[in-house]
Formats: structure tokens, sequence, C-alpha cells
């Protein structure tokens, strides 16, 4: 999953001006503030089609913490999506 892990760095990096997003590290440390965390989710729903609840916005505080998200809803969205074909 490389290839998420860097479109995620390079989407919250053009969010927040930032040359580099480590991995690791607080969103808050980096700056970002929660109008621009508001931003990355909106992306980061756009650009996956999935839905970020209320309740998981917590989950999206750094680069690693926003790709378990995504690939954790990807992976339901994808069972959903199974689901659906089969009872087809």
């Amino acid at each position: 999953m490389t290839n998420l892990k860097e479109e995620l760095r390079a989407l919250i990096a053009e969010i927040a001006e930032k040359d580099d997003v480590p991995d690791d590290v607080a969103f808050k440390d980096l700056g970002i503030d929660s109008m621009m965390g508001v931003e990355i989710v909106a992306a980061i729903e756009r650009k996956y089609q999935v839905k970020i609840e209320d309740a998981e916005l917590v989950e999206v505080t750094t680069l690693n913490n926003s790709m378990a998200l995504v690939q954790k809803k990807l992976g339901s969205s994808a069972t959903a999506e199974a689901a659906v074909s089969a009872a087809e």
C-alpha cells in the first residue's frame, strides 16, 4: 500500500502547503489546523469515495493513522460491494 501512503502524503502536503509530511508526526505539530483538517478529510472522501464519520475524525491525526483509516474504509466498502454483487 505504498502508493496509497504516497498519494495521501501528496494530498496532505498540498493542502497543508508543506514540502513533506512525515509518517508519524501529529498534524497539529506540522501546523495543520482544524480547517485544514476538514479540507484533508473532504479531499480523502472525494478521492477514495469513502465516508469518514464524525467519530472517526480523531483517527485523522497523522499520515499513518489516516492511511490505516482509508485502508479500513476501502476494505469495508469492497466487502459491501462484493456482498451486493453476490446478492444480485
